[in-house]
């Protein structure tokens, strides 16, 4: 298949974008493809931020390497934001002023970190991770510091508190939550999350918010819990959360979901947006689900497969089915893998814990609806059958 030419225009060089563009001409579109990104760097994976980019082992996370787009023929336009959408005109408008023309449109420009409430201004040691850059700057001041403070304990939050432990830090954890990971995966696990940390030196405070990051001639000094509590800083982190970037859809038309399912651009089960020749993928996309239930979801496999279903869907080849959701987080030196979709309410079933290493089901109504492990990769993974088709969870007791 061929476009005009126009052809089709990618907003959003990270994950998403790119592995739409690549499975567009594994697909045989023979038309112009062209990949908007607002950052200055080429297309690169953002997993290893708060990992091994933050502890200084990789300085290249490139998603492709050099000469990929080009032996492709996929044009690439770096640190040029999109700030408007015209589906009437077929149109993108970029911050410099230029508009772009498409003939199909794809949206795939993920998210914001949320900033912490009330600081409006920079503050030098205050940082937020969501690039490349904001990595690399944490990482810079890590040598010159001794205590960091990590707001929300979250994936994120775990990750950076981990890592931030392991460069010879004091770290503390702070989660209004009453463990690490409740929102996502529920109090049962989180308490062996909790373990972990604790266990590796992390001072670990949950159950109580920030009230206010103290600062003193425009650098951070010292969080100061609700409680009155002061942890002395010379690093915050804040991981409290991001929002969908979506911003430049004003005025577009375009549907956006209910911020009570998520938010996000809303989309049907194959990615078609409310316009015509528009789809959306990845962290900002809102899909339905089988049973045409809305859900946003902020992981990896999935916007790899979600890249795969819109690309088949432009250029008009086979249906694709969706793999096991799948994602995993690196603290410590345990991998924490979570297969499926558990959800905090689901009911938890421990099968395994030696103290450390771990592995629960989750059920919902008696059916297993997801697996997680941390240090237990084999037993994790073999459980993947059981989750491509409803499986009693009694059956694996």
């Amino acid at each position: 298949m061929s476009g005009s030419v126009a052809g089709v225009v990618i907003v959003g060089a990270g994950l998403g974008g790119v592995r739409v563009a690549e499975n567009l001409r594994n697909n045989g579109f023979a038309g112009p493809v062209t990949l908007i990104g607002a950052e200055t760097h080429p297309p690169y994976d953002r997993p290893p931020l708060s990992k091994s980019v933050l502890l200084g082992k990789d300085d290249r996370v490139d998603l492709k390497p050099d000469g990929f787009y080009a032996e492709a023929d996929i044009t690439l336009r770096l640190g040029e934001a999109v700030t408007a959408v015209s589906p009437g005109d077929r149109t993108v408008t970029l911050a410099s002023g230029t508009t772009v023309d498409y003939d199909t449109l794809v949206l795939a420009t993920g998210l914001d970190p949320r900033p912490f409430p009330g600081l409006t201004e920079r503050v030098a040691g205050v940082h937020m991770i969501r690039t490349y850059d904001d990595a690399v700057a944490l990482r810079g001041e890590i040598d010159s510091a001794r205590s960091a403070v990590v707001i929300g304990a979250g994936f994120i939050g775990c990750e950076v508190a981990a890592s931030l432990l392991s460069r010879g830090l004091r770290v503390s954890l702070v989660e209004p939550a009453p463990t690490p990971l409740a929102v996502a995966l529920g109090e049962r696990i989180g308490a062996l999350v909790s373990r972990l940390h604790v266990d590796n030196g992390i001072d670990l405070r949950t159950g109580i918010g920030v009230d206010t990051i103290v600062v003193s001639d425009g650098r951070v000094r010292a969080v100061e819990l609700a409680d009155g509590t002061e942890l002395p800083a010379d690093i915050v982190v804040v991981g409290i959360g991001s929002t969908p970037v979506t911003g430049y859809l004003d005025g577009s038309c375009i549907e956006l979901a209910p911020r009570e399912v998520g938010g996000g651009i809303a989309c049907d089960a194959t990615g078609h947006t409310s316009a015509e020749n528009v789809y959306a993928l990845g962290d900002v996309a809102n899909w339905l689900d089988d049973d045409d239930v809305p859900h946003r979801v902020e992981h990896w496999n999935h916007t790899v497969d979600q890249a795969s279903v819109v690309a088949h869907q432009i250029t008009g080849g086979d249906a694709v089915t969706a793999s096991v959701a799948y994602f995993w987080s690196d603290q410590f030196d345990l991998k924490i893998q979570v297969l499926g979709a558990p959800r905090a309410d689901d009911e938890v079933h421990v099968v395994d814990d030696d103290g450390k290493k771990f592995v629960a089901y989750y059920s919902r109504d008696g059916i297993l609806t997801g697996v997680v492990g941390a240090g237990k990769v084999g037993a994790v993974m073999k459980t993947r059958p059981k989750l491509q088709t409803p499986t009693p969870v009694a059956d694996l007791l």
